[in-house]
């Protein structure tokens, strides 16, 4: 039997070709151009998975490598092992030889082979984020660190950050100041080289020393470096957008000796900056390989014309970005992208729930729609809506909203509160924020409980008037059941919605979420406010938290006919018939901390979110922007997002429910003048003075009724109203009462 990769077998013998005859012309050039390097710019669903496994299936073919001489890296496991799956059924062969893998896998087998040169042993264990956690804590104890005040997790987001960028401990020394190396008051260096160390002396490694150590093994061993440069003659990258710094080093070193190096990606989906990922990897490309090819693969097989006129619009407008547009068949126009103004939240939850059922009822399936938000506290609105009418759901990529752990604690503060003797609910939160109050010092509490059968809380109140507990723990022990000794107090005189808020910022709950340094933190402050803000909508606490208890009993359904409802991060990769996009208003899309935190770079990567939104719809797509938001349990008004502007009105058919911004109608004029112009009316009060409602004067609002004006600023309004209390607005939206 014939060896199938004996590379002169394959010279004699012309190989199949049929493989490239399903490739468009842009496609089979990303595909035949194996030598040197290349960037294939891949717009959404043009097929650049394709590209990826038609191109190693070629080189193969051709006799250009064997399989252990190709190195395929993706960014995750799954994408790893479908490309395994596609090229061998290219190719009709066995490709377990080829280097497919994460960054992290590949670097691991690298580094298990020369592990002794980094200070470990072949056999090392790589740790997972709990044991990083635990050993950061004792390194923290051990140096006298108070870890309340710097906890162990903001520490570890630091070093994870250092090690995205590449950077030991003696090059994050010599680093621009951060807010890593400010913990602690300037010892987080020190820490993170402890860190270290005591990771070498367990004989182990985080998942960010498979790559640092790799870059260490690369750079301060020529002969290890060689012997891999010599090993990989074609190496291809998937997802180049999204590689951090520390992947784009470790690469550029690989590929210096052949420079056969392939990476796909789109500048336009880099979506992943919070997690370490570097646009300006995939822009400067042809500055890091000079004689570098770029290919833009334009042809879209997924969304229609309109859908896509509509986002290469929209990110024209971003500056850092290597340029291309896409395109589909003419006859493929479809519908306009709907651009549809509503009143509030609960408002866009009903208009998308009844645009869902619409299409169910003419044969569409559920599964094939999704809501996708800019934030996770979004979700909680459409959940609410879809179990009211029986609309089946399901969050991915996340827990549904009354799931999440930071709702979970909230409700259960707020069940003893209401309810003193729900023990699960007490010990869920008694030490949470930490307050020292471990198993030893709560045994008495235990104790207490069961010989009189009484509930932990009533025990906890009783037994801090002794001295059963150490005076520390009692301490904090009794500051709680105080509080909500107090808080039960205020429920009898203050609306439960601002209790809540309260008992939240007193019990320290909210400021420990505040501390964390983790990227899921700031969701996590912003699903709490959510939560207060739909204490709103129930009469009392007993009426919410028995709301709760329904819709978490429901039963789960193995109907895999689900709406699918998601954040626009995790909806990358995936595509749908009909997408929603609710919340584009300024401050939640583009969201302001992204604004506040990385300027006009995050402006861009909030477009760029904006377009993997569009371009994941097969054939319709609905951008959604309401006047009003509850926010904390307060109203606040909003402006359209900036987005929406740029959306070209050749591809977007405008609307919005009477009286909104000025009531005009469906493109009756650009939707940029009803943001940036006062309203027919308005303008015409503002040219007449008398026709403005002077300052003490009563007025109407459709959604806050009547109320007086305090003040004016422009065309925002200060208006005292009867029920809701002081709220801002804009002047189009009143009326002389």
């Amino acid at each position: 039997m014939t060896d199938p990769f004996d590379l002169d077998a394959a010279a004699e013998a012309p190989p199949p070709n049929d493989y490239l005859a399903a490739l468009n012309q842009t496609q089979g050039q990303a595909v035949e151009a194996t030598e040197g390097p290349l960037l294939v710019l891949a717009g959404a669903g043009t097929g650049k998975t394709r590209v990826l496994t038609t191109r190693l299936a070629h080189i193969l073919l051709t006799g250009l490598a064997w399989p252990n001489q190709m190195l395929a890296v993706t960014f995750t496991n799954r994408a790893a092992r479908q490309m395994k799956d596609r090229v061998a059924a290219l190719i009709n062969r066995n490709v377990d030889d080829l280097w497919f893998g994460t960054f992290h896998a590949i670097a691991a087998r690298i580094l298990r082979r020369h592990a002794e040169l980094v200070g470990l042993k072949s056999n090392y264990s790589i740790i997972d984020s709990d044991d990083q956690i635990r050993l950061l804590k004792q390194i923290l104890a051990a140096h006298d660190i108070d870890e309340k005040n710097w906890p162990a997790r903001g520490l570890l987001f630091g070093i994870e950050r250092w090690k995205d960028r590449g950077l030991t401990p003696d090059q994050a020394e010599s680093a621009p100041e951060s807010d890593a190396s400010a913990f602690a008051h300037g010892r987080g260096v020190a820490l993170y080289r402890a860190y270290q160390d005591r990771l070498l002396a367990l004989n182990a490694a985080d998942f960010g020393d498979l790559l640092l150590h790799g870059l260490t093994l690369f750079t301060r061993h020529a002969e290890v470096l060689e012997r891999w440069q010599k090993q990989f003659r074609y190496i291809l990258v998937d997802e180049y957008q999204d590689t951090n710094v520390a992947q784009y080093l470790w690469l550029r070193l690989l590929a210096q000796s052949h420079k056969n190096l392939c990476c796909v990606g789109d500048d336009d989906q880099s979506i992943y900056s919070w997690r370490g990922a570097e646009v300006a990897n995939i822009l400067r490309f042809e500055k890091d390989f000079p004689g570098a090819k770029i290919i833009r693969l334009e042809r879209n097989y997924r969304s229609t014309a309109h859908i896509l006129g509509a986002a290469s619009g929209l990110i024209a407008h971003n500056a850092g970005r290597l340029g291309k547009t896409l395109w589909t068949d003419p006859g493929n126009a479809g519908e306009k992208v709907v651009v549809q103004g509503v009143w509030d939240g609960d408002e866009e939850a009903r208009v998308v729930s009844d645009r869902i059922e619409a299409l169910r009822r003419d044969g569409g399936r559920l599964d094939e729609c999704a809501v996708l938000v800019r934030a996770g506290f979004q979700t909680r609105a459409f959940e609410e809506r879809f179990i009211t009418i029986g609309l089946p759901y399901r969050v991915i990529g996340g827990l549904r909203f009354y799931e999440r752990q930071e709702i979970r604690d909230a409700i259960a503060y707020m069940r003893i509160t209401v309810q003193a003797d729900h023990d699960l609910a007490f010990e869920r939160i008694v030490n949470l924020p930490k307050r020292g109050l471990g198993a030893a010092s709560l045994r008495p509490v235990h104790l207490l409980a069961r010989s009189k059968g009484i509930s932990l809380a009533v025990a906890a109140a009783a037994i801090v008037e002794t001295d059963e507990i150490r005076p520390k723990p009692r301490a904090a022990l009794k500051t709680l059941t105080d509080g909500f000794e107090r808080w039960r107090k205020l429920l009898e005189t203050q609306p439960h919605g601002e209790v809540i808020g309260v008992m939240l910022e007193e019990s320290g709950y909210l400021e420990m979420w505040r501390k964390d340094k983790s990227v899921s933190a700031p969701g996590r402050v912003e699903n709490l406010g959510e939560l207060e803000r739909a204490l709103g909508d129930f009469e009392s606490l007993d009426d919410f938290l028995e709301h709760v208890s329904l819709v978490m009993d429901m039963d789960s359904t193995d109907d895999n006919d689900l709406v699918n409802i998601m954040t626009l991060h995790s909806a990358k990769g995936l595509e749908f018939d009909s997408v929603f996009l609710p919340g584009w208003e300024e401050g939640l899309f583009p969201h302001e901390r992204a604004l506040m935190e990385n300027d006009d770079a995050g402006l861009e990567e909030e477009r760029r979110l904006a377009y993997v939104g569009l371009t994941r719809a097969r054939r319709r797509a609905v951008v959604l922007f309401a006047a009003n938001r509850r926010i904390y349990n307060q109203w606040q008004s909003s402006l359209p997002s900036r987005f929406i502007d740029e959306l070209p009105e050749e591809h977007s058919l405008r609307r919005s429910a009477t009286g909104l911004y000025g009531g005009l109608s469906e493109q009756a004029v650009p939707w940029r003048a009803r943001r940036r112009a006062p309203a027919p009316e308005a303008a015409a009060r503002a040219a007449s003075p008398a026709g403005s409602p002077p300052i003490g004067s009563r007025i109407f609002h459709q959604k806050f009724g009547y109320g007086r004006i305090l003040a004016s600023d422009g065309d925002k309004l200060e208006v005292a109203f009867d029920k809701a209390g002081v709220k801002k607005v804009i002047d189009s939206f009143v009326e002389p009462a």
